[in-house]
């Protein structure tokens, strides 16, 4: 395979098809599941993978209210809310934000291994979380990724 340039990249944008890929959390740790969703929706699971170029598929999660946090972090662990006014910041369990909504608790941990750069902002926008097993995507035909 002949490469291009020095110090262009291999991959280019919008030549490869990106997939629609569905995960069900039903039971399934929260940690190990989100390290395999980011990596999915970065594109490290392909071959051509190039780290300054959106390559990565989309990712639909479903039922993100029965997924499971080890240890005491369902009590320990707190989440940060502010306002943005004076006094505003409140801070959360995660056994309340799970309880509440369960998509943030999946979105936040997911973002936390992403980049964080425009780049990152646009690979996040690519992760669908639901709550349920309902989700509107059924046209895309996804695949299941085991997590």
């Amino acid at each position: 395979m002949k490469t291009t340039r020095k110090g262009a990249s291999l991959a280019q944008k919008n030549v490869e098809k990106r997939n629609w890929w569905i995960v069900d959390l039903d039971g399934k740790v929260l940690g190990r599941a989100a390290t395999k969703i980011a990596m999915t929706l970065r594109g490290k699971t392909k071959a051509t993978y190039t780290p300054n170029i959106d390559m990565g598929d989309f990712v639909v999660v479903i039922n993100a209210a029965k997924v499971k946090l080890t240890g005491k972090k369902l009590d320990d662990k707190i989440y940060n809310f502010f306002s943005g006014f004076v006094g505003g910041m409140r801070y959360v369990p995660a056994r309340e934000v799970l309880a509440r909504q369960p998509e943030h608790l999946i979105s936040q941990a997911v973002a936390g291994m992403l980049p964080k750069s425009p780049l990152g902002r646009r690979m996040i926008k690519k992760l669908k979380v639901y709550p349920g097993t309902e989700h509107p995507h059924a046209a895309q035909l996804p695949k299941s990724l085991n997590v």
